[in-house]
């Protein structure tokens, strides 16, 4: 009864989708543009729903923990997405076109070409809210430890006036508030948020946990429901420069202590900077060290624990860089973590 049920839901969508695209399709090869382009939304179109069902059925559904087959696209995805560029070579005007690109690059993870594209869409309209969060949450992706700043922060700040709206550049504010320490602000920004939001969905009860999370850390209180406050993830680690590069120690160098997921994306999940001037050096790493609150020190189980001498204090590794590490530990590893700085970085 159940699949007969989805057949016909599939049918229905699939005649809604043909009658609302046809006219659309006509419309465009009669201004030149190619069939791949067209391919290429029919399947954005077809294949989002069909994986929003499929993840729906897989976290919501236990009889489905045995696994739901992907959606399989029946054209060849980077076939159509060379054709849009190669559309957009001869109409670079065609901002449609430039959100589309974008769009589909960010779903298959390609953050530099995303971000871009982005760049295009807001050449051709500066004040776009979807490529002014687009190219910020790109940005963010792009970068080695995840910050939204710069440019990107700008962005997302003009998007959020122009649109009070809009969800995802509100919550990327919060993050970046969130990131820059200003906890009163990021919970304040994230409240604008609740309101928008389905009160029984996921993302508002993650989005209310994060105010919590905000609004303790503004106040200097133990965050609810934290293992930090009592007997949390704390990875206490000892640095030491090798006598070899004391002669490259530079004056005003800052030194980053940090722990990153041992599988996972390269933002640190507990980070702390010092003068560098003060090692040898003990830092203890904590959830109170997070850059952003949806990643920290107990959201993993083990964790790659390093050290790095920056001169010009850049949170991003230089060429020139004075580093070590200790490989990668369990997160609730008891003892000293040991790291000798004894490299330099390529």
């Amino acid at each position: 009864m159940k699949l007969a049920f989805y057949l016909i839901a599939a049918a229905m969508i699939a005649v809604a989708l043909a009658l609302l695209l046809w006219p659309l399709v006509r419309h465009g090869r009669r201004q030149g543009r190619s069939w791949g382009i067209f391919a290429l939304a029919l399947v954005v179109a077809f294949v989002l729903p069909l994986a929003a069902g499929g993840v729906y059925l897989l976290v919501g559904t236990p009889v489905t923990l045995a696994g739901v087959p992907a959606a399989q696209p029946s054209i060849d995805i980077d076939q159509a997405v060379a054709e849009l560029r190669d559309h957009l070579r001869q109409q670079p005007d065609d901002l449609q076109g430039w959100l589309l690109l974008a769009q589909t690059e960010a779903a298959m993870h390609q953050n530099t070409q995303a971000r871009d594209a982005y760049d295009q869409a807001l050449r051709i309209d500066p004040r776009n809210g979807t490529a002014m969060v687009g190219w910020a949450e790109a940005d963010s992706m792009v970068r080695g430890d995840h910050r939204i700043e710069g440019r990107a922060l700008d962005l997302l700040k003009q998007a959020v006036q122009a649109d009070p709206g809009n969800q995802r550049g509100l919550w990327l504010l919060g993050i970046s508030q969130f990131q820059h320490d200003d906890y009163t602000a990021s919970a304040a920004t994230w409240r604008r948020l609740q309101p928008l939001l389905d009160p029984g969905s996921t993302v508002a009860k993650a989005v209310t946990e994060q105010i919590a999370v905000a609004e303790a850390r503004a106040g200097g209180k133990p965050e609810p429901g934290s293992p930090v406050a009592a007997d949390g993830p704390k990875l206490t680690v000892q640095v030491a420069l090798a006598p070899a590069l004391h002669d490259k120690l530079q004056p005003g160098a800052a030194l980053f202590v940090y722990a990153r997921a041992e599988k996972g994306p390269p933002m640190p999940l507990a980070v702390a900077r010092i003068d560098a001037s003060q090692l040898p050096a003990t830092v203890t790493l904590t959830d109170a060290m997070a850059m952003a609150p949806q990643f920290k020190l107990s959201s993993a189980s083990k964790v790659f624990v390093g050290a790095r001498i920056s001169a010009r204090g850049q949170a991003i590794a230089q060429p020139g860089d004075l580093e070590g590490d200790a490989g990668v530990v369990a997160v609730d590893h008891a003892g000293p973590i040991r790291i000798v700085i004894d490299k330099v970085h390529p």
